[in-house]
């Protein structure tokens, strides 16, 4: 992206105080793994929660930063991440179809740096779990371990770039094929005509029978659930890079323009969900970081006239939330204020969340041209 000398500035500001408070956070971490900030601080972490689905993205930083930095430390914390995360596969039927947030920030990333032969075995163990949940009669992936229920979200487009992965490293085409199926169901009963995404849809797993279309984490059924339209917009967007199918691509621009229509109207912050009631207004940042992000990978894949939609978008969006909801103390944890996991839940709604961080490094790292594919 071409940015003006005052944005080079400001670009360059933020990311120092980023990468400063990256830097306390991880001589304070010990070997925690963060999920949210708590009046500052990251609490005590609970090993009962290997397998959850955030535990990835405290590594996914590090190894931003390392590759930004090349600073040992990063990789460090990164590799004691890592290795905590291990437990979890002696746990494997706990695991769901967010094995992608886990291990591609983490083993992945490990591997892309540095080659490390344990890292790309844990890789592809993760991918292997990714694929044995695809459910053929529907061609979709089964989210979660819900008894009675087969579900696939919009969420699970973000953890297929481990399968295109998986499959480059030579697991199999099979791997390859079942992203694609599945990517190919998001487009028929995820993503709408207007460019809104459903969250969830539920399968009878025997027939491939779409049985019920409910609400999710946004405000309700039939709502826009905003960071399930970011989900949309860049695991769409990396579907295309991963397989160069236009289908993908075009799904990915439609979903962006109605997101950007709708942070439009709240300064380019996104509410939680934008079919909401008006009152009480509740903010969802991570969603906007994490679309950010998926603007500047559609940027990379369409025409020279078009770009500069989807790259200024991103940058308006960066400059509010660094400006307007980043708490850049180096004292206190967590970054991006204003993350919110589910609508209806208060003690997760409007805090600072790991992968909100993530995604807003990812996104400061891109317009600097030096981030590398997590994906």
């Amino acid at each position: 992206m071409n940015l003006n000398q005052q944005q080079t500035a400001y670009l360059s500001d933020t990311y120092n105080r980023m990468e400063q408070k990256f830097r306390a956070e991880c001589h304070r971490m010990n070997g925690r793994i963060p999920y949210i900030s708590i009046d500052g601080a990251y609490p005590t972490w609970d090993e009962s929660m290997i397998n959850w689905w955030t535990n990835g993205f405290w590594g996914g930083i590090m190894w931003q930063l390392y590759h930004a930095e090349n600073n040992s430390d990063y990789m460090s914390e990164a590799s004691c991440l890592e290795e905590h995360l291990e437990k979890a596969f002696e746990h494997f039927d706990l695991l769901d179809h967010d094995v992608g947030f886990l291990w591609l920030h983490t083993a992945v990333a490990h591997y892309r740096l540095t080659g490390d032969p344990t890292a790309r075995q844990r890789g592809l163990r993760a991918a292997a779990v990714l694929a044995s949940r695809y459910c053929p009669a529907g061609e979709y992936i089964r989210a979660w371990n819900r008894p009675g229920l087969s579900q696939m979200i919009i969420d699970c487009v973000m953890n297929l770039p481990l399968l295109f992965w998986a499959a480059s490293e030579g697991a199999g085409d099979h791997y390859r094929q079942i992203a694609i199926h599945h990517l190919d169901r998001v487009l028929t009963h995820i993503i709408r005509e207007d460019g809104s995404c459903n969250h969830i849809v539920e399968f009878d797993e025997a027939t491939g029978e779409v049985l019920n279309i409910p609400g999710g984490q946004g405000y309700g059924e039939n709502s826009s659930w905003s960071r399930g339209q970011s989900w949309a917009i860049y695991g769409l967007a990396l579907a295309y890079r991963y397989t160069k199918k236009t289908s993908y691509l075009n799904a990915a621009k439609t979903v962006a323009h109605y997101f950007l229509a709708n942070i439009a109207l709240t300064d380019y912050v996104s509410l939680i969900d934008f079919r909401a009631p008006a009152d009480p207004v509740y903010y969802d940042t991570t969603a906007s970081a994490c679309a950010a992000c998926g603007l500047l990978e559609i940027a990379e894949w369409v025409d020279e006239l078009e770009r500069p939609l989807y790259e200024k978008s991103a940058w308006k969006v960066y400059e509010k939330l660094t400006h307007d909801f980043s708490d850049w103390n180096p004292d206190r944890d967590g970054i991006l204020q204003y993350g919110s996991a589910k609508y209806h839940r208060a003690e997760d709604r409007q805090v600072p969340i790991i992968y909100g961080d993530y995604f807003l490094l990812e996104a400061s790292l891109r317009l600097q041209n030096k981030a590398f594919l997590i994906w």
